[in-house]
């Protein structure tokens, strides 16, 4: 089979197109033919070794894929050769081999793709959305009738968790910074769009909670944003860090004074 592999950590240039054996099912292993994968941060992070998990050198990047499975190992039983699949990080902490023409995964770590949902489509949705669903839910514990504002919402994760908090009932609050931004959130479903590239957004979500601020907060560059977060989110809030990108300084007394999540 092709494969991407590298082997050295380092940028774009490190990546190399190789021939390699086709990899063979063990029991409980499926290969699949990947015909998408997804390209998300995490594997451009991996690539230049500086992610928390750091791979064994040569290895195969990409965590998603979405294909056909090929061949089945001893022992599976949920999987057969031809079935529509996804192979994902949502499912696996592997976060390698999909950039190939075949990917092998234990059975366990392997979904069936529902009708309707295209090879494209799985690959995109594999990360965003259980993050999203994560971040909401798992860790937010979003409940109906509350407001979550979405502090950098025209991502893959923003959009996801724009709908996903829509059907469940909360009021959404999206933040942008351009006006295809903007659109895009507006066109997701959410309540209320606020510029993030002007200066007095924060108060703009003040005012569209009574003053109160949001219960939840989801937050995606953190180093930027968190400081003023604690200052805007609601008493007893919570806020949930999806990204960040370098330190940030903040004072503990508004979180305890506000207790905080």
């Amino acid at each position: 089979m092709k494969a991407i592999r590298a082997h050295s950590f380092g940028g774009p240039e490190v990546l190399q197109l190789e021939e390699l054996d086709d990899p063979v099912p063990e029991d409980g292993e499926v290969v699949v033919d990947v015909l998408a994968a997804g390209v998300n941060p995490a594997d451009t992070y991996m690539r230049n070794g500086t992610y928390a998990i750091v791979p064994d050198l040569p290895y195969i990047p990409g965590g998603d894929a979405a294909g056909v499975v090929s061949a089945v190992g001893v022992g599976v039983e949920a999987h057969s050769v031809g079935d529509r699949v996804f192979v994902g990080t949502a499912l696996s902490f592997d976060l390698t081999g999909c950039y190939a023409e075949k990917v092998k995964r234990k059975a366990s770590e392997v979904m069936r793709l529902p009708e309707g949902v295209s090879f494209a489509e799985a690959t995109a949705f594999g990360v965003s959305c259980t993050t999203a669903h994560y971040a909401l839910f798992e860790r937010g514990g979003a409940i109906a009738g509350e407001t979550v504002f979405i502090h950098g919402a025209t991502g893959s994760v923003g959009t996801s968790a724009i709908q996903l908090a829509k059907r469940a009932g909360l009021t959404v609050i999206g933040s942008g910074g351009t006006m295809n931004g903007l659109d895009l959130i507006r066109a997701e479903g959410a309540d209320h769009v606020v510029d993030h590239s002007k200066e007095h957004y924060f108060d703009q979500v003040t005012q569209i909670t009574g003053g109160n601020g949001p219960e939840l907060i989801l937050e995606m560059l953190a180093n930027v944003n968190l400081a003023a977060d604690m200052d805007l989110a609601a008493r007893f809030g919570r806020i949930v860090i999806i990204g960040n990108r370098g330190e940030v300084t903040i004072n503990p007394r508004v979180a305890m004074m506000k207790e905080l999540d």
